[in-house]
């Protein structure tokens, strides 16, 4: 049996480092455009105009059928094709995460907005809003602290599958490990090194929203 050697992975530190704030980089830009496209398609969903709920529909069964690995293929390698131009490695990665989390959330602004009392839309109706600023006002900020745990998920989800990135050659933690990997011909310690990272990341978030959480009950 080999003995493990985690000295080997010390000269690499600041690579790791490098690719743990690229990924929660990737990962942040990716969530805000997440959750810009999935609150209006959350909202197009439950739209009484058809052709606008077919099209967010179809949005997000397309996105939440096919895997994210085959649409940042797409989008690195396909659309170039038909584009005329190269599109960066880190522009490929936060659009396709992005997009791909836009179905998701998608669902999750659905579920808050169903979640929140009938009553309130009628209430806010007959005060003489119209149905945009009753969403606004009334609905959309209730809604928001229900989907404050499912969001939390889809970060974390996010954050772990920005690996995925490292398939198109992006340098990020995951790409890290392979670097150092190949360097030193030890594949186990760069990789648990990794995987070290991606979980202190997720731990620590977790607990940020655990706080986020207890803050909104009690001002509740």
């Amino acid at each position: 049996m080999t003995n493990l050697d985690f000295s080997i992975v010390l000269p690499y530190i600041n690579l790791f480092f490098k690719g743990a704030l690229t990924a929660i980089e990737i990962t942040l830009l990716a969530v805000l455009i997440g959750i810009f496209i999935g609150t209006f398609v959350g909202m197009g969903k439950m739209s009484r105009v058809f052709i606008l709920k077919f099209i967010c529909s179809a949005y997000v069964e397309v996105i939440r059928g096919t895997p994210l690995l085959v649409q940042l293929l797409i989008f690195y390698f396909g659309l170039p094709q038909i584009l005329g131009f190269t599109i960066p490695e880190f522009t490929a990665a936060v659009l396709a995460l992005g997009i791909n989390s836009g179905g998701y959330v998608a669902e999750i602004v659905r579920g808050g907005i169903l979640a929140v009392d009938r009553g309130q839309m009628e209430a806010a109706r007959s005060l003489g809003m119209s149905h945009a600023q009753a969403m606004r006002y009334i609905i959309l900020p209730q809604a928001f602290k229900k989907m404050i745990p499912p969001l939390g998920n889809e970060f974390i989800t996010l954050l772990k599958n920005s690996s995925l990135a490292t398939t198109i050659g992006f340098s990020e933690l995951t790409r890290a490990a392979q670097i150092v990997a190949g360097n030193t011909y030890k594949p186990f310690e760069p990789y648990l090194t990794a995987a070290a990272f991606y979980f202190i990341m997720t731990l620590g978030f977790s607990w940020i929203l655990g706080v986020l959480e207890r803050r909104l009950a009690a001002g509740d």
